[in-house]
């Protein structure tokens, strides 16, 4: 059972890893690959609680700037909510994949591969990695909550 988790994570790591890295803001969250210094590949992140919690693309129109990433949003109502409460509607572990975070291990989150969880936004690689993580997300979570703050700041983001 451990060799079947470990070929599928190895197989869903080894294909965007070997094509991009993590690229980072200088504040420390994590932006979209190939998106410049934008968070969440420019999705915008309050739309992920609101309406029919399905994410929807923002506009640079309406920008605000946290933690060193540019996030984008499709009202001026979602960047105003966002800046009153970042951490409120910011993904966590800086937007990495929560199930690798739950390995100590880095990876780019998928900005369309996500659930909410008490609240929060969590992001997965790629769907085969989150049907792992569904297996035991409040252990995966645990585990990850732990592996995020042994990470130094600098190496959070694949430095």
């Amino acid at each position: 059972m451990k060799l079947k988790y470990f070929l599928i994570a190895a197989a869903a790591f080894a294909a965007p890893l070997a094509m991009t890295a993590p690229a980072q803001a200088d504040g420390g969250v994590y932006v979209g690959v190939n998106q410049g210094n934008v968070a969440l590949g420019g999705y915008d992140s309050v739309s992920y609680f609101r309406g029919d919690g399905v994410p929807v693309m923002g506009s640079a129109r309406f920008t605000v700037e946290h933690d060193g990433a540019e996030f984008h949003f499709a009202s001026q109502e979602n960047a105003d909510a966002f800046q009153a409460d970042p951490d409120a509607y910011a993904p966590q572990y800086g937007g990495h994949c929560a199930w690798a975070m739950s390995r100590g291990s880095l990876a780019p989150g998928d900005p369309q591969v996500y659930k909410i969880v008490d609240g929060k936004l969590y992001l997965n690689v790629n769907r085969q990695v989150q049907r792992m993580w569904f297996e035991d997300i409040p252990g995966f979570i645990e585990k990850a909550n732990a592996a995020w703050t042994q990470i130094p700041d600098g190496k959070r983001f694949g430095d």
